[in-house]
């Protein structure tokens, strides 16, 4: 039986053990492992890939573990950027901690982005010459370049432990920290609320809001953003918070508030659109708590997310398994799906990741545990709110899955409607510290 890693230690995720295999036949896609990490020696291939991956023009995927790389032992090094030809053969562009006292950034989580000159940009959560986290710049010879250093002020009040940008057309970053902020003390025991940076070209910061501003007792405007932002054509920025929020449930996650989505002005206004828990029976958030994940858009300027619990269920999770939810621009929240409707929760529990369009307006994600083995699956949910079960991981058994397990980020479609995405656990190999029963994998799902 395969055990949660300590990187979930990070969100205190609950551990789902789902017994007996309950196969459906109508999952007719084909799941292939384009990469299984740790294949080198001492993880030098890097292990635990914590991010989606990103395509380039050329069909090359990007992406990043958490762990491994050639400066450590076992999976223990600070993680690196890997790209992954439409073959299969791996490279790792960079390594963290090449420098002393990893100032050039650790453990990269989040997704990449691309720059239009084909740099790649994310996120550390930790190095950097503070050791507050970096945001970097690598280009495509995989030469690294730290864009800024978090914790550079005192109390770390820039923030700490930043995802990956989103650009403006001047080319100025924009992001979130999940750490840091001037409201240090009502958060992470006095680690920070975090914040909404933006950074301009040439590195320079300025902090455009610090969560938990408007109220030390229980940070109504919400606290601890991981996701990255979006934006709309006016300027305005919109995520979500982990914490925080009108509501809480006294237990689980939501003890210290169910979490929001935000809107920030260009000039740094926040405004609350959604606050969750607004519902509640029998001691569930009904209609979502906790979204870990990013928002995205459709055409008529709609929100779509995901939470990691709430919902209906309490056979498994006892604050629910999660929802995908709508949300108008006028912050009118509509719950599309509940997770684990289905006996023993086959339909998946916990989604954590980003969602995706296809040309239908079919809505394509992921959730990290549930599914016929318990170890997560990939979905699709039409337009009629019809969750259909695309893949179930561990498929092999609870003892390998070297199909993968536990799928916490989103994916990404070709051209030819394929999915591809990563998983932190399962694998050929299982030669990390930090290993969910594997070191992780890269995968293609078929039609």
């Amino acid at each position: 039986m395969l055990e949660k890693s300590s990187l979930r230690k990070r969100c205190v995720i609950l551990v789902l053990v789902v017994l007996g295999l309950l196969l459906s036949a109508a999952w007719a896609q084909t799941e292939s492992v384009l990469y299984s990490f740790c294949a080198q020696k001492n993880c030098s291939d890097g292990a635990v890939p914590y991010s989606g991956v990103v395509f380039d023009q050329k069909g090359n995927l990007y992406g990043t573990a958490q762990y491994g790389g050639a400066h450590g032992d076992r999976g223990n090094g600070g993680g690196g950027v890997f790209k992954l030809t439409p073959e299969g053969k791996e490279t790792l562009l960079y390594s963290f901690c090449a420098l002393d006292k990893c100032s050039d950034g650790a453990v990269p989580g989040g997704a990449l982005v691309f720059d239009r000159q084909g740099n790649l940009y994310g996120g550390t959560g930790y190095g950097g010459a503070y050791n507050g986290g970096a945001l970097f710049k690598l280009t495509p010879e995989g030469k690294e370049t730290v864009v800024y250093s978090f914790c550079a002020q005192k109390n770390c009040a820039d923030g700490g432990g930043p995802s990956a940008p989103i650009f403006d057309q001047k080319g100025n970053m924009y992001g979130t920290t999940g750490g840091g902020g001037a409201n240090n003390k009502n958060c992470h025991g006095g680690g920070g609320c975090g914040v909404v940076f933006k950074l301009t070209p040439k590195g320079k910061e300025t902090v455009l809001h610090r969560f938990c501003a408007q109220s030390a007792s229980n940070c109504t405007d919400g606290w601890f953003p991981v996701s990255g932002l979006v934006s709309d054509q006016k300027g305005n920025l919109y995520g979500t918070t982990i914490y925080g929020g009108n509501y809480n449930n006294g237990n689980g996650f939501c003890y210290y508030g169910c979490g929001v989505v935000f809107k920030l002005s260009p000039k740094g206004k926040e405004t609350v659109l959604y606050n969750f828990c607004a519902q509640s029976r029998d001691g569930i958030c009904t209609d979502g708590a906790n979204p870990l994940a990013g928002l995205i858009f459709d055409q008529k300027g709609n929100l779509y997310g995901t939470t990691y619990d709430g919902g209906a269920c309490n056979n498994h999770y006892y604050w629910g398994c999660g929802v995908v939810f709508k949300l108008t621009p006028e912050g009118k929240e509509t719950v599309l799906y509940r997770f684990c409707a289905q006996t023993a929760c086959t339909d998946g529990a916990g989604p954590y990741a980003r969602l995706v369009f296809d040309q239908k307006g079919n809505l394509y994600g992921t959730t990290s545990s549930g599914g016929a083995y318990g170890y997560g699956v990939i979905f699709k949910l039409t337009p009629k709110c019809k969750e259909i079960g695309l893949y179930s991981f561990c498929a092999d058994g609870q003892d390998h899955c070297t199909d993968g397990a536990y799928p916490d980020q989103g994916v990404v479609f070709d051209q030819k409607g394929n999915l591809y995405g990563t998983t932190v656990g399962g694998g050929a190999y299982n030669d990390c510290s930090e290993s969910v029963g594997g070191c992780g994998v890269v995968f293609k799902l078929t039609p």
